[in-house]
């Protein structure tokens, strides 16, 4: 069987450096807030490009925390509109309602599954605050639209960055183009820790300070709470892990991008359709998805042939249960894209061999 995403390939990978990490905090006898977690936070600041990164718990609690310190800070308050993707990952909106707050759904575009930002002006009134842009599947949802809508309406931007740790957006990384943005470090992810684990990263001091109190149960200072706040922290064991593996992330990403470059390539099969890549700086292959009408059938047939799939997603966002005061609304271009989605194998221990046989497998599909 061609797994998905073989982890312990992957971990196996940097064992060595990782063993070494995590005996060292071990044996420090320093499980949280201590030298690991300040090690990672400069270090991921450095390779973002932003002043301040935060640790948490995790991705979702990162965009929940930052929501909560434009509260704090005045900026938005409850019943205030964000305006986000209709075909995200249901975390990106699970934030904005967690504090109050209206998710205000976009459609995407078909091509490039990011929200469309020809589609935005036309729900922003008063009550909107923010728009969430989330760089779903690892390419960049920013647009020099987006930027100049937020201008004109005085929006901040806020980026769900949890797929797409590395892309750049000419030249600028992805957790770096708006005023804040939330990332995740699940296993999973292209930069993945030994559990949930997550970050914040912004230029904004006052977001910084606030973020970082209110994830620590409302406190700058031990036994003083400024904030009703929460426990989210980043422990020991993870960042020092997120350090090592952010030492090779990039030779990493080069080769999912060659990964992708041979499947766009090589895959022909005229029920399958394959992304269309303009910009390969803009993209970091978290995940390779492909459309067919036929999606479940081609996932089963796969799965016969020994390669492992996965449907991300496979009921959009409003028709889940958990907001069904939307379960009426019809988001079609979304819909579409939950019915058709498949994501083939995709990491950067994936094999010329397996790679061949995936393609030759999906070219004899019919």
């Amino acid at each position: 069987m061609i797994k998905f995403l073989d982890l312990q390939k992957i971990t196996q990978k940097d064992s060595d450096e990782l063993h070494e990490a995590v005996s060292r905090v071990v044996d420090a006898g320093w499980y949280l807030q201590g030298k690991e977690n300040e090690q990672f936070e400069n270090d991921y600041s450095s390779y973002i490009g932003t002043k301040y990164t935060i640790g948490c718990a995790n991705g979702l609690d990162a965009l929940i925390l930052i929501f909560r310190a434009y509260i704090e800070l005045g900026v938005m308050q409850p019943g205030d509109e964000v305006i986000v993707p209709s075909n995200t990952y249901i975390a990106s909106i699970l934030a904005i309602s967690e504090n109050g707050l209206i998710p205000v759904l976009v459609e995407p575009s078909l091509e490039t599954l990011q929200i469309d930002d020809t589609k935005i002006e036309q729900v922003i009134t008063e009550r909107t605050k923010a728009i969430l842009i989330v760089h779903l599947y690892g390419q960049c949802a920013y647009t020099n639209k987006i930027g100049d809508i937020c201008k004109k309406y005085k929006l901040k931007l806020v980026e769900d960055n949890a797929q797409a740790h590395g892309c750049l957006f000419h030249g600028r990384k992805t957790g770096s183009l708006g005023d804040a943005a939330g990332h995740s470090f699940y296993p999973g992810k292209n930069l993945g820790a030994f559990g949930d684990a997550g970050a914040v990263t912004t230029d904004d001091e006052e977001v910084a300070r606030i973020v970082r109190a209110v994830a620590n149960y409302g406190s700058h200072k031990k036994y003083v709470f400024k904030y009703c706040g929460r426990n989210s922290r980043l422990d020991e064991i993870h960042a020092a892990v997120l350090s090592v593996k952010l030492k090779h992330l990039d030779e990493d990403t080069a080769i999912r991008r060659t990964i992708a470059r041979y499947y766009i390539d090589n895959i022909k099969n005229p029920l399958v359709i394959t992304p269309v890549i303009n910009d390969w700086d803009a993209h970091v292959f978290h995940i390779f998805t492909l459309r067919c009408k036929e999606r479940d059938r081609l996932q089963q047939y796969l799965s016969d042939n020994g390669i492992q799939t996965i449907i991300h997603y496979p009921i959009p966002p409003h028709k889940q249960e958990c907001y069904k005061e939307w379960n009426h609304l019809s988001f079609p271009i979304s819909e579409q894209i939950h019915q058709e989605e498949l994501s083939l194998p995709m990491s950067p221990v994936l094999s010329s061999e397996e790679m061949s046989m995936i393609v030759k497998v999906i070219n004899q599909f019919k």
